[in-house]
C-alpha cells in the first residue's frame, strides 16, 4: 500500500461537490476505504427515533466522509496544491508540489 499522502490534523481544501472550495482539518483518515472525514465539510442529516439513550431523538447533522481524490492539501496562502515524497536526511517526509514546503516534521 502506498504511503498516505493526506494524514489526519493536514489542512485541506474540497475540489469538487456541493462543498467545492471550503477549508477544514482532516479529524478521521480512513487510507483503507480511501475516504477522509473533514471538520465542517460534507455534512449529512440523520434521523433519530427517540431512546433511552437519546430521549430528545430529531434531526442529528454529521460529517459525512468524502473520497481522498476530492481534497487537496492547502498551501500557506490558501490554494491547494499536490504533495510529493523527498527522502531527507534518510527520512522520508511529504513536501508541498507547488512551494517545495515540508508539510510534516
Amino acid at each position: 500500500m502506498a504511503a498516505a499522502k493526506i494524514k489526519k490534523g493536514d489542512k485541506v481544501i474540497v475540489l469538487s461537490g456541493k462543498d467545492k472550495g471550503k477549508t477544514g482539518t482532516v479529524t478521521i483518515a480512513m487510507p483503507k476505504d480511501g475516504k477522509v472525514v473533514v471538520e465542517g465539510v460534507n455534512i449529512a442529516t440523520r434521523h433519530s427515533k427517540p431512546s433511552q439513550a437519546d430521549p430528545q431523538g430529531g434531526l442529528k447533522r454529521v460529517e459525512a466522509p468524502l473520497h481522498i481524490s476530492k481534497v487537496a492539501h492547502v498551501t500557506a496562502d490558501g490554494k491547494p496544491t499536490r504533495v510529493r515524497f523527498e527522502t531527507k536526511d534518510g527520512k522520508k517526509v511529504r513536501v508541498a508540489v507547488k512551494t517545495g514546503d515540508k508539510i510534516d516534521g
